[in-house]
């Protein structure tokens, strides 16, 4: 089946509400700490070597950076900032928090959220926080459980389940969660499928 996000291409990087392209259309949103391999997990559904490192400016890890998908002009995929609060200066994590907050309350474009793990340590508390924002949003979230190829085939499977359990606990249905290897391929479809579908590609 052709992969219609194989086109996507860096548009702009957001610091400020501002700077957002028009809210219209559809976008998902990829949430990440910083090593859990978010970039290589949007370049693997994409079908590119470098699109998530297009944009790899200094002062990136605190904007929303945008890509869209021709030939439309109304779907994009949205790279969040990926590391943990406590590295940054308090009033640049107060303005981050609030932009975040903000982004996700008042955004109509954004329809879905996924969240990118390391299979080896997922569910932290960045993890917790973003699905949070999903969820109390009524938005779908989809958790992907990287680098699952450093694990054997059983321990993926105890890992996914254990996690799946854990989500089933705190939100019910509304996150849905797979095993993923940029490295192997594995569950790249499947997550392909699922952004696809809230982009309605």
């Amino acid at each position: 089946m052709a992969n219609p996000l194989i086109r996507a291409q860096y548009l702009l990087s957001a610091h400020t509400p501002q700077q957002l392209p028009p809210d219209g259309g559809f976008e998902v949103a990829f949430a990440g700490r910083s090593n859990a391999g978010k970039s290589s997990a949007l370049n693997a559904i994409c079908q590119q070597n470098a699109l998530a490192r297009v944009s790899k400016t200094p002062g990136r890890t605190q904007q929303l950076v945008f890509f869209n998908i021709p030939p439309t002009t109304d779907r994009f995929l949205v790279d969040l900032p990926g590391y943990g609060y406590a590295k940054v200066p308090k009033d640049l994590q107060a303005h981050w928090q609030a932009f975040l907050d903000r982004y996700f309350r008042t955004r109509e474009a954004l329809k879905g959220l996924v969240v990118v793990m390391d299979i080896r340590h997922p569910l932290k508390e960045y993890d917790r926080q973003m699905l949070g924002y999903a969820v109390s949003r009524g938005l779908p979230a989809h958790a992907i459980l990287t680098k699952a190829d450093k694990l054997s085939r059983g321990a993926q499977g105890t890992a996914l389940l254990e996690v799946r359990k854990l989500l089933q606990a705190e939100h019910g249905d509304a996150v849905s969660v797979q095993l993923f290897s940029g490295e192997s391929k594995l569950g790249v479809d499947v997550a392909r499928g699922v952004i696809g579908g809230w982009l309605e590609l």
